[in-house]
């Protein structure tokens, strides 16, 4: 399946996105190992032909190149800085590679504390789990282009698309900024989605017709088909929604920039967390508004006007 040679390449955290790239890499041949505190992300991977671990450092001691996929800054410090963590423990002409969305500034702390002859990459994604498991992501990477360089065969295994957005802490940068956009984006078009059921018109048909109107984008064509059925299970959570709405406001006060789109997207993400859909997928405010509009749990499915 694989252009490339088959390669030792180490994975900590195992979770949906970690764990699809980790199974995607197994099935291209590369010899994979893992860590992750959760067990049932342990056995997923195990199932997937992983070799699971019992720590960072046991991973980073016996591969080439290492991902992180983690879920917030805090913990990506712990995992690259800990006395048993990545930093400590990788090979001497290593590659590592952070996917995770997390501030610029944490990226460039974590890259200075590796060895100088470790390569050491920004790589956030765009897509989810269902594109890291086919190996159709697109990566937004960061850093030197000879680091760059030396990251492309793993990489291309797990892309359709690889950018290089600058040096190191540009693909944080840019994933915040893409993700802003895609918040936004899923936020206003529930809104819209909603208004023209409320207004009589039968859901599928909405869908068909908005999909391929101005007013379409990815988000929308992606999202929309499930809550067209009620399913609001997570491709992406509003609790990350609100962490990456809320980094990227950090970002934006760092610079002196204001942004009022942002930060109204952000409120309304907590206000759905402090209703009850932080682990749901982002769409589910689509069922936020029908509750506004007084109708009960399956409208959207039965084809009923809100």
């Amino acid at each position: 399946m694989t252009v490339n040679a088959s390669l030792s390449i180490g994975i900590i955290g195992l979770g949906m996105m970690g764990g699809g790239m980790a199974a995607r890499l197994v099935d291209c041949g590369h010899r994979v190992t893992g860590y992750d505190l959760s067990e049932e992300a342990r056995r997923r991977a195990t199932s997937a032909g992983v070799r699971v671990k019992d720590s960072v450092a046991q991973v980073c001691s016996d591969v080439d190149f290492v991902l992180t996929s983690l879920p917030n800054s805090e913990l990506v410090k712990t995992v690259w800085l800990g006395a048993d963590g990545l930093t400590a423990n990788l090979r001497p002409q290593a590659c590592a590679i952070e996917v995770s969305t997390i501030d610029p500034d944490t990226m460039r702390e974590i890259a200075t504390a590796c060895p100088d002859r470790v390569a050491v990459i920004d790589a956030p994604v765009s897509g989810g789990p269902r594109e890291a498991r086919s190996g159709k992501l697109t990566f937004i990477l960061g850093g030197s282009d000879g680091d760059v360089e030396r990251s492309h065969p793993v990489l291309t295994d797990l892309a359709a698309v690889i950018h290089h957005a600058g040096p190191l802490g540009a693909g944080k940068v840019v994933k915040l900024i893409n993700n802003v956009m895609s918040m936004t984006n899923t936020l206003v078009a529930s809104e819209a989605f909603s208004l023209g059921i409320a207004a009589g018109i039968d859901p599928q048909r909405l869908f068909d017709i908005l999909s391929v109107s101005g007013g379409s984008s990815t988000q929308f064509v992606k999202r929309f088909p499930n809550a067209i059925v009620d399913n609001f299970e997570p491709g992406f959570t509003v609790a990350l929604g609100t962490k990456d709405l809320t980094l990227a406001l950090d970002l934006a006060r760092s610079i002196g920039l204001p942004v009022p789109m942002a930060a109204a997207s952000r409120e309304m993400y907590s206000m759905a967390m402090n209703l009850g859909y932080a682990a749901k997928d982002n769409v589910a405010f689509v069922d936020i508004y029908r509750t506004w509009a007084g109708h009960k749990h399956g409208a959207l499915s039965t084809g009923m006007p809100l």
